[in-house]
């Protein structure tokens, strides 16, 4: 069993920056990949980025490509999200997911294990 707890949500100008934080618990962190999604009001949840087992592996939506970098810190058993350039379509919760495949997976399906979300919003 994995639990995973999200910080580093809030409000932020258009413009601005956020990092969000996964902490997982457990010592199988390094067994997992791990993604991050998003979901808008009456909209569905939606791939925001994925990085493999290793770390050496990562993928991005089109929509936040050369804006968000995921990362991992194996040392801490954590994942994080540096968001720069927010835009206001950028606001959703934010939810970490870990899988028990290699990675970077881009489905929500090959997810195992999910945050109960972070609230970002992006004020225009």
């Amino acid at each position: 069993q994995v639990q995973l707890v999200e910080s580093g949500g809030g409000l932020v100008q258009a413009g601005g920056s956020l990092r969000l934080s996964c902490a997982t618990s457990g010592r199988t962190f390094s067994r997992y990949s791990m993604g991050w999604f998003r979901q808008a009001p009456g909209k569905e949840r939606e791939f925001v980025a994925a990085i493999s087992w290793s770390g050496n592996s990562a993928d991005y939506a089109d929509s936040v490509r050369d804006r968000f970098t995921i990362s991992r810190d194996s040392a801490k058993n954590t994942v994080s999200l540096q968001m720069n350039s927010l835009k206001p379509e950028d606001t959703a919760v934010y939810y970490c997911a870990a899988s028990r495949y290699p990675g970077p997976e881009l489905k929500p399906e090959e997810y195992d294990y999910w945050g109960q979300g972070t609230q970002v919003t992006v004020s225009s």
